[in-house]
């Protein structure tokens, strides 16, 4: 028996809500009603589903009668706030916020990686970061397979992983630096045109940033294994949308790229691009708007004396797959 659920995005108006609203669409959920929600001073605008205007509402405690997925995407605080009137009503929290992911009771999940955890929820399920999920869509079959030990990762991320404004602010800075106009940062913390920050998030007292631990600790959670050696160095760069990560990847198991590109072609989620000789790689300018994430540049690690080790380069819409995408396949397995 199919039937159709009650939805509300909250955080309708930010770039990762609007992409919600399109992909609930585009991917055609069974919504019975959906519910736009936003601050007050986006109240009264509309947004477009299935060819209808649908008139966006102040988000408040009582929001949540009658729900029963709420998709959140307006900020850690806002998830903390709300959380125990989403529960309260009886909806679930599909949460893109980093709030709950580290909570031993809120299941972490990205449906290509660890679709069964979805079952053991009380009323939240989160939504990794990003980096996380475009690089455990490539890394998770590989690991299955062959049993990962150890991931250096170097990330390229787009301004997109700042919403809105980060990406205006690029087109912004490019705009005045062929003009020779002055340029003031306000979405990060360093000129981004025509620039690179080894920035992400805050530090911590090891030098290392919480963007970076979070796919540390996320990827254990999810792989479900605490032994997993992973250091990342992440990186903001002048692109508008869709992030790349460079990983360095070290198995129990011999791998050789031929059985990589095997395992790779038949996992969900994954386009494999890899043909060097006719300069056919991942790049963010393939990967926008793409549900994929693309996986290419796989090679053996030659600076090991076994084969054990690999080289992939992966690229995916931080957008999509890195926040609404995955939100609403999380939907779906509900």
């Amino acid at each position: 028996m199919s039937r159709n659920y009650n939805v509300a995005v909250v955080g309708a108006t930010g770039a990762v809500g609007v992409e919600m609203i399109k992909t609930l669409e585009k991917r055609n959920f069974p919504v019975a009603d959906l519910k736009l929600l936003a601050s007050a001073r986006s109240a009264g605008k509309t947004a477009e589903f299935k060819g209808e205007k649908i008139t966006i509402e102040e988000l408040t405690h009582d929001s949540f009668k009658g729900v029963d997925i709420a998709l959140f995407s307006a900020g850690s605080d806002i998830s903390k706030e709300f959380r125990a009137s989403v529960v309260k009503a009886g909806a679930v929290m599909v949460d893109n916020s980093s709030a709950f992911r580290m909570e031993s009771d809120v299941p972490l999940v990205v449906p290509e990686v660890n679709p069964e955890d979805v079952k053991w929820h009380k009323g939240v399920i989160a939504n990794p970061n990003c980096s996380t999920i475009i690089m455990l869509v490539a890394v998770a079959p590989l690991h299955r397979a062959k049993k990962l030990r150890r991931m250096v990762a170097s990330t390229y991320q787009a301004t997109s992983g700042a919403g809105a404004k980060g990406m205006a602010e690029l087109v912004e800075q490019t705009r005045q630096l062929l003009n020779n106009e002055p340029i003031c940062p306000k979405a990060f913390a360093h000129r981004i045109g025509f620039n690179l920050i080894p920035h992400i998030d805050s530090f911590y007292d090891n030098g290392y940033t919480k963007e970076e631990l979070k796919m540390l600790n996320e990827t254990r959670k999810m792989l479900h294994d605490d032994s997993l050696q992973i250091t990342c160095t992440c990186v903001r760069v002048p692109v508008l949308r869709a992030h790349s990560e460079a990983l360095n990847l070290e198995f129990e198991n011999e791998i050789t790229p031929e059985e990589a590109r095997t395992i790779l072609a038949a996992a969900p989620g994954v386009q494999v691009v890899d043909d060097p000789a006719s300069k056919l790689y991942p790049m963010p300018i393939d990967a926008t708007e793409k549900y994929d994430i693309l996986v290419g540049r796989i090679r053996q690690d030659i600076s090991r004396n076994d084969k054990k080790g690999l080289d992939i380069f992966v690229s995916g819409d931080q957008v999509l797959k890195g926040a609404a995408l995955n939100a609403v396949q999380i939907a779906e397995l509900l």
